[in-house]
């Protein structure tokens, strides 16, 4: 029994951790070379741009739900602080006529609500699910309730160049999204906040007993998910003109599919940015080729389900492997 223990607690080598580390870079590379030679205009300049427009807003909040999930939680508030951080810098912009007032309106309530839930995960205990949900219902009841249950409208030519603002050829939110892949990358993976964050995924208390304030660390997560969630928000809001208090319904389920397919464990411990990067590209050409060939929108919530299954899967999967 003794020898059997010994043998199950070696570390297992490393070779045998790269099929799981590098299938879906792989995979992806695949899917784009056939869609680029199958695919009429999907490899054109045009298309590849709007390709990344359209994934800039889950990008954005990938980078900080990766860091939930690598904690051992999740945020499904997130389409709700898009909706109402747009409709609140909205309505913020029209009353003041002031962009920067607008947007600090907008930041500031994205992380007043990320801190809520930080709150009631870390130190009132409630379970992750209820508490997002809960606060789900309510951001997006306060989104219709501050905006009448109508979009605000949009007309400061400063404001809408937010998000419609070109640089070096790609549009600004594109490149606001390559900052967050590149800062989020940085502090998980060089810094004692992103070290710290792994450790209370993979055993919260162990990393409680290292020292680590899980507490205030989880608050400074949910916090981050909310400001960055907001920015998505009120970029969203310029490019379409309006605030709406509809927007981004189902949007927490493509972020978290995203970050799944990227390698991020459900089970907490686990993240990788490259691997995000890929999640989010994925999720993105899958329904941009579906816009190009046509497909019905009811089609495309089939394929959005059956990528959030395949996703959950091969999570398991891969902890199998690793086990």
């Amino acid at each position: 029994m003794t020898s059997l223990q010994t043998t199950a607690s070696l570390p297992r080598p490393a070779g045998r951790k790269r099929p799981f580390e590098y299938s879906m870079p792989l995979a992806y590379a695949v899917l784009f070379a056939v869609l680029s030679f199958s695919v009429e205009n999907f490899f054109s300049a045009a298309n590849i741009v709007g390709l990344l427009l359209s994934v800039a807003q889950i990008g954005m909040v990938a980078c900080t739900m990766m860091l939930c999930l690598a904690s051992r939680d999740f945020d499904l508030s997130v389409g709700s602080t898009i909706a109402f951080a747009g409709v609140l810098g909205a309505i913020v912009l029209q009353k003041s006529g002031n962009a920067g007032l607008a947007v600090a309106a907008g930041l500031g309530a994205g992380a007043l609500i990320g801190a809520c839930n930080g709150v009631l995960i870390a130190y009132l205990r409630v379970n992750a699910l209820i508490a997002t949900l809960a606060t789900m219902l309510m951001v997006r009841g306060l989104a219709f309730i501050v905006s009448g249950g109508e979009a605000v409208g949009i007309a400061d030519e400063g404001y809408i160049a937010f998000g419609d603002a070109r640089l070096f050829g790609l549009p600004l939110p594109v490149l606001v999204t390559a900052s967050c892949f590149l800062v989020f990358g940085v502090l998980l993976n060089h810094t004692v906040f992103g070290r710290n964050t792994l450790a209370i995924g993979g055993n919260p208390e162990a990393a409680r007993l290292a020292g680590v304030q899980v507490e205030r660390l989880r608050v400074g997560i949910f916090l981050l998910q909310g400001a960055v969630t907001a920015l998505a928000g009120l970029i969203l809001a310029s490019r379409i003109t309006s605030g709406q208090p509809n927007a981004a319904q189902g949007f927490e389920l493509d972020v978290i599919s995203a970050c799944v397919l990227g390698g991020v464990s459900l089970h907490g411990g686990r993240a990788r940015m490259f691997g995000v990067v890929v999640g989010v590209l994925i999720m993105g050409t899958v329904e941009n080729v579906m816009n190009l060939l046509n497909v019905d929108a009811f089609y495309q919530y089939l394929m959005r389900g059956l990528i959030l299954l395949a996703a959950v899967l091969f999570d398991q999967f891969k902890g199998r492997g690793s086990r």
